[in-house]
């Protein structure tokens, strides 16, 4: 495999210098250079401890990262917990009984706050969090862009209309995507993030009953092969908890076995496979297969579209805080 460093000198021909301007502001790849020295090591150590324990902490990090970004921007709205008439986006139901790693990001919260008080946002440690995620499965690393600030809300509506559901359409991600900003490019590219993780059996039921008329050919023996698998993990009714690996070649690996996947028809989730499978111009089509069969082509798209990601609508300046507490607001008279 060709060196990784690669990855960081592509972005840094799309990204001038070492700053990015986003739709809100500025942030620096430098930025707690001064304010925090240690800020990125010590998300980075407590990541790694995280991930050693549990490997599919990894995934869930990377997540976290994703499903914030998609509700009022890059904000670590999504950690607020729900107090007075706010109710928390972890409710909502892409949310609900399926994000996890809060205790992580309060762990590195807590460990910052001794060091740095008030100066490390909650927003930056998910960025980070999800780039050392990446990088100890395997992954591609890359600089993360610093300086957002906390949002003072949460928007519970926003979390049910805006991430993607396990069952979307292809024209529905389409369309989630660009109300981020984000192209068919991103979300080919980032559904790569399926790489590692796990699903519930509630998430994948649909597409393991769902029959379709290429499973009636010899050969997509294979095919019908995968869906019988899953079909014995998870039944038609009950066992709704039940995990099964995204991918299930390499599920905790970050790679590009995913798209190897969608190719031989063996995505885990219906939103997987709608990227083959509805894609009637074959645009789409080809990047999958670009990716499936160039894993470095994929790592340097990634590190490309999960920047672009991680700037949507940030919070910089006088725009929100720095949360104390990632869970809640700051006691009015903090900072």
């Amino acid at each position: 495999m060709k060196n990784k460093n690669i990855f960081l000198t592509i972005v840094v021909l799309v990204l001038h210098g070492r700053e990015i301007l986003s739709d809100d502001g500025v942030l620096y790849v430098d930025y707690y250079k001064d304010k925090c020295p240690l800020a990125e090591d010590i998300v980075r150590r407590n990541v790694e401890i995280a991930v050693r324990k549990d490997p599919r902490m990894a995934a869930s990090l990377l997540r976290l990262h994703f499903h914030d970004c998609f509700v009022m921007g890059c904000d670590a709205s999504l950690l607020l917990d729900s107090f007075g008439d706010m109710v928390s986006e972890k409710l909502a139901g892409p949310n609900a009984n399926s994000l996890r790693g809060f205790d992580v990001i309060d762990k590195i919260k807590y460990n910052l706050e001794e060091a740095c008080p008030y100066t490390v946002s909650c927003a930056d440690i998910l960025a980070l969090a999800a780039r050392d995620a990446v990088v100890l499965r395997g992954g591609p690393t890359w600089d993360v862009w610093l300086g957002r600030r906390d949002s003072l809300k949460a928007s519970f509506d926003g979390a049910n209309n805006f991430i993607p559901f396990p069952n979307s359409s292809l024209e529905t991600l389409i369309a989630n995507f660009k109300e981020q900003g984000l192209d068919i490019g991103d979300l080919v590219t980032l559904s790569g993030s399926h790489t590692m993780g796990k699903a519930r059996c509630v998430n994948f039921r649909q597409w393991a009953y769902e029959v379709s008329h290429e499973e009636y050919h010899d050969k997509y023996k294979r095919f019908r092969t995968f869906k019988r698998i899953l079909r014995s993990i998870c039944p038609e009714k009950g066992r709704d908890d039940v995990l099964a690996p995204l991918d299930y070649v390499t599920p905790a690996r970050f790679d590009n076995q995913y798209f190897i996947n969608l190719v031989e028809g063996n995505g885990l989730l219906h939103s997987d496979n709608v990227l083959v499978s509805e894609d009637e111009e074959g645009v789409i089509k080809k990047l999958v297969w670009g990716y499936a069969s160039d894993e470095d082509l994929f790592f340097a798209s990634f590190v490309n579209s999960i920047i672009k990601m991680g700037n949507i609508r940030v919070l910089t300046g006088f725009d929100g805080e720095i949360r104390k507490n990632c869970r809640f607001v700051n006691i009015k008279g903090e900072l």
